[in-house]
């Protein structure tokens, strides 16, 4: 009888203590089963300087193995080919002239949403590292700012993903800031020779533009020697597998024809997506997308409802099915950097329009004019009679109010088929298309436009007349109405045209 009432009893506390040990154990917190979300942005870097988008000699090793392993994106498209305003429009998912801040160096106004302080509402641990140019070193989206240190300001990059709480998930948004000019050898990628070099059609080829190249592809591979050691961690620490990594840029690479324009070489960013828990097989997807559609992707993987004020649609369907489309058009604009600018673009099959509304001079950067080598290069080639109609792009004044690009046949932009006859319906079609998404988004052209802040070059028989100088304690940035502004757009959150009518 004792040996039954002690076993009854052992059965009785073994009770008690299980029911305790479940009542003690809290139930498991909805945030770990959250994603992970890495996103590198590098600064000035066209799509088609990686070795996964086809490139012969510059090295980008773990960009590719990221491809590789999960989906290459080759029409991915930034919303401006300008740093600050592109980084303002990737972070709140919307149009720069609906962000505020749709002009080099303007601030991003308080009241934009950003998306990550959505995240970090939810319960993950949010840190930007690196470039900056959005806001100040303190904001409610970030537990954490830091400036990333090193010449490309990517050295703490690996220690937050060591430091991070191991308990939240995590959004870092690491931004480098190669391949910036003016260039900045390290030991953490190769230095290139001039018979390295790819010289672009549109560039003059000589060894200044190549000795200018080199530095620009050793900071391409830099960027990328940061990433693998990020992604090499997360595999460490066994997250690789619950993490979505972006790797991406802000705008086209720092030459003539690139960096501030509306052609692919300015506006089309890389954009491979590594997601082992979503994308089941390695895969390259022809869907267009727009950087705003980072946003709503991310807020999706995070189970947050759809934002009033996000313009962008999420791709998480593409990542699924790369045959998926979620948009079938995009659109890009041109405002001022440095030299006044309004132009508009729409991709929309194969096809690229773009409208110049201030076609009555040249359309430059800072990075085409004759400040920087291989732009000086170009100068002085055109003054002296040596450039192909290819390479005449950048001295055009007046330029064309409209051009009209059939990617397929096409992929260089070389041939303007505004004034094609065989094209008449196509040109129609993307009027139209611009029409409607100006109406709908609330853009505007300035009445009162921010001017040059300086002159820009000119050419008087052969010699060259240079870009006037920066002001030295002046106004560097003589912001006046901007894009939008007439119309309050940054009170309109209409995303605009995103499929076509059948």
């Amino acid at each position: 009888m004792k040996r039954f009432f002690f076993f009854l009893t052992c059965v009785f506390l073994l009770g008690v203590s299980s029911w305790i040990q479940v009542e003690a154990s809290p139930a498991p917190d909805k945030t770990s089963r959250l994603p992970n979300i890495v996103f590198f942005i590098a600064d000035d870097v066209s799509q088609e300087d990686f070795g996964c988008y086809g490139h012969p000699t510059i090295k980008t090793p773990h960009t590719d193995a990221l491809a590789a392993g999960g989906m290459r994106f080759d029409n991915a498209y930034l919303t401006t080919s300008s740093c600050s305003p592109s980084r303002c429009s990737i972070i709140t998912g919307r149009y720069p002239h609906n962000t505020g801040a749709p002009e080099l160096h303007v601030r991003l106004p308080e009241e934009q949403v950003r998306f990550p302080e959505l995240l970090r509402e939810v319960g993950y641990y949010t840190v930007l590292s690196g470039k900056n140019h959005m806001f100040g070193n303190k904001d409610r989206s970030f537990d954490r700012i830091t400036n990333g240190g090193g010449p490309g300001q990517e050295a703490d990059w690996v220690k937050h993903v060591q430091d991070r709480p191991k308990d939240r998930p995590f959004f870092f948004w690491f931004a480098a800031s190669d391949a910036h000019r003016d260039w900045a050898r390290s030991d953490d990628a190769p230095v290139y020779g001039l018979d390295d070099i790819v010289v672009p059609p549109y560039l003059f080829d000589d060894a200044v533009t190549r000795e200018d190249l080199t530095g620009y592809y050793h900071e391409v591979s830099r960027y990328d020697h940061f990433i693998g050691q990020v992604v090499a961690e997360l595999k460490r620490q066994g997250v690789l597998e619950n993490t979505l990594i972006v790797v991406s840029a802000d705008n086209g690479r720092p030459f003539p024809r690139c960096k501030s324009r509306l052609y692919d070489t300015g506006i089309k960013t890389p954009w491979v997506v590594h997601f082992p828990r979503m994308i089941q097989a390695p895969a390259v997807s022809k869907s267009l997308i727009s950087v705003i559609d980072l946003s709503a992707t991310c807020l999706e993987l995070a189970g947050i409802d759809p934002q009033a004020g996000i313009q962008g649609r999420s791709f998480v369907p593409i990542l699924k099915d790369p045959k998926t489309e979620v948009r079938q058009m995009v659109f890009s604009e041109h405002n001022w950097h440095v030299y006044k600018n309004h132009e508009r673009m729409v991709r929309f099959g194969d096809f690229v329009y773009i409208k110049n509304n201030y076609p009555d001079q040249p359309n430059l950067c800072y990075e085409s004019d004759t400040h920087y080598p291989a732009g000086r290069a170009l100068w002085e080639a055109h003054a002296a009679g040596k450039t192909t109609p290819r390479q005449q792009q950048v001295f055009a004044n007046p330029c064309p109010a409209e051009e009209l690009f059939n990617l397929n046949q096409d992929p260089n932009q070389f041939t303007n088929l505004a004034t094609h006859p065989s094209y008449k319906a196509q040109l129609n079609q993307a009027r139209e298309l611009l029409v409607t998404w100006t109406e709908q988004t609330g853009d505007t052209i300035p009445d009162n436009p921010t001017p040059h802040r300086h002159a820009p070059p000119a050419i008087e028989g052969d010699k060259i007349i240079p870009a006037g100088k920066v002001p030295n304690g002046g106004n560097r940035n003589p912001h006046a109405e901007m894009p939008g502004a007439a119309r309050k757009a940054t009170e309109i959150n209409h995303p605009g045209p995103i499929r076509l009518r059948n």
